[in-house]
């Protein structure tokens, strides 16, 4: 993917990939293993340098995640 306004700081690449991943926080998050913190990922192609975003979740989503764990 690119776009006009990512520039890696690192090489000067204009191209980038998104991802996201989910992680747990808290005592109790971590007991239950329900993973109620989520972040996005914007990775440069070029270097890998990669930078991590916090990313807003739903109750909805960690509902989900906690029944299905």
């Amino acid at each position: 993917m690119s776009s006009s306004g990512y520039i890696c700081p690192k090489c000067g690449n204009k191209q980038f990939e998104t991802d996201e991943f989910r992680a747990t926080g808290g005592a109790f998050a971590k007991i239950f293993d329900v993973q109620n913190k989520k972040f996005t990922t914007v990775t440069c192609t070029r270097c890998s340098y990669t930078e991590i975003y916090k990313a807003t979740t739903s109750q909805l989503g960690n509902i989900f995640d906690f029944f299905t764990n």
